[in-house]
């Protein structure tokens, strides 16, 4: 069999709607590069082949072209008959590019007639390779064969230095150096953050302006340093930092999570939010505190209350446990009215 060359160098003029990436997390330090929005030191690169997995001997490609893969024989017999035929076509078109090998993709035999991309032949995939740097990829499938070939890698999880999709590298617990954007799908999900961040705003200031007892209590449930705020806070520094929350600018740093924390917790009733409250700052101040045993308890009258503060929240609402209520929230209050 005739050896091809791959072509590992991206011409510069192209031009795609799909592209690879640089991966950064501001909320993650990657030794200062983050907060210039790189994923690798100037000049560097990551080199990866095409992944395989190797059992009894033989290796099987991460290629997204192999119809024996369990990820295709676990799908539903209708959708497995469809990726089926997609794969075939897909091969029959790069056996014809690449090796001008003509096979029709409804023969029986057709693995048998696949000359160049079998799912063992180590010869071909080991010189299938993604380099990548500080400036984006882009893949062009319809015009370049290799760039189909490594897009439909990615997809299948081929290449480990790559994520699938933005919000797939956002999901993983160790973070890609890259990520595949589709502009589509990244603009989308870029979108969804920032109506649900606007939003967010958007009800931050009806708080501000209509309700600001309520902001008061929604300040004590989300900021980490809910002891600061007391009765007698302005309101514009409470506001002021429930815009930095939401945008992501205090401990946590992910904007969608803060955004829909935020919106949640506005949304909570004022009994539900004002116990919430006293419960945090009734700990800050060990007048609860959990015990050796695990679970909760009311210091002065070691009156047991739950293993969590959500426990201690729904043992307070109960009517029958209000002397305890009543007494927390006025130790609590003192601090606040000070």
């Amino acid at each position: 069999m005739s050896s091809v060359t791959i072509v590992e160098k991206y011409p510069q003029n192209k031009k795609s709607s799909i592209t690879i990436r640089p991966y950064f997390d501001p909320a993650v330090d990657n030794m200062g590069l983050q907060k210039y929005g790189l994923s690798l030191f100037d000049g560097a690169f990551h080199e990866e082949s095409i992944a395989c997995l190797e059992i009894n001997g033989i290796k099987r490609y991460l290629t997204g072209l192999n119809e024996f893969a369990p990820d295709v024989k676990d799908l539903p017999l209708d959708e497995q008959e469809a990726k089926i035929k997609q794969i075939r076509a897909v091969v029959t078109q790069l056996e014809k590019e690449l090796a001008a090998n003509v096979i029709d993709p409804n023969d029986e035999m057709f693995w048998n007639k696949v000359k160049l991309l079998k799912q063992d032949n180590g010869e071909f995939w080991d010189k299938i390779k993604i380099r990548c740097g500080n400036e984006p990829v882009h893949l062009e499938p319809n015009n370049d064969p290799y760039d189909l070939i490594r897009l439909l890698a990615i997809e299948a999880g081929g290449f480990s230095i790559v994520a699938k999709s933005l919000e797939d590298a956002r999901r993983r617990s160790v973070p890609p150096k890259f990520y595949l954007d589709r502009l589509e799908e990244s603009a989308s999900l870029n979108t969804e953050v920032k109506k649900l961040r606007n939003k967010a705003l958007s009800e931050l200031q009806k708080l501000f302006d209509k309700n600001q007892n309520k902001l008061f209590y929604v300040a004590k449930n989300l900021d980490i340093n809910a002891a600061q705020y007391k009765k007698s806070t302005p309101n514009d520094i409470i506001y002021d930092n429930m815009d930095k929350y939401v945008n992501g600018d205090l401990v946590d740093k992910d904007k969608k999570k803060t955004a829909q924390r935020f919106l949640d917790t506005a949304n909570l009733d004022m009994e539900t939010l004002k116990i919430r409250a006293i419960v945090k700052e009734s700990s800050y101040y060990k007048f609860i505190a959990t015990k050796a045993d695990g679970f909760i308890y009311h210091m002065s009258t070691t009156t047991m209350m739950g293993r969590t503060l959500m426990d201690v929240v729904e043992y307070l609402k109960n009517p029958l446990n209000e002397e305890l209520l009543v007494d927390l929230t006025k130790k609590v209050e003192q601090f606040w009215n000070q």
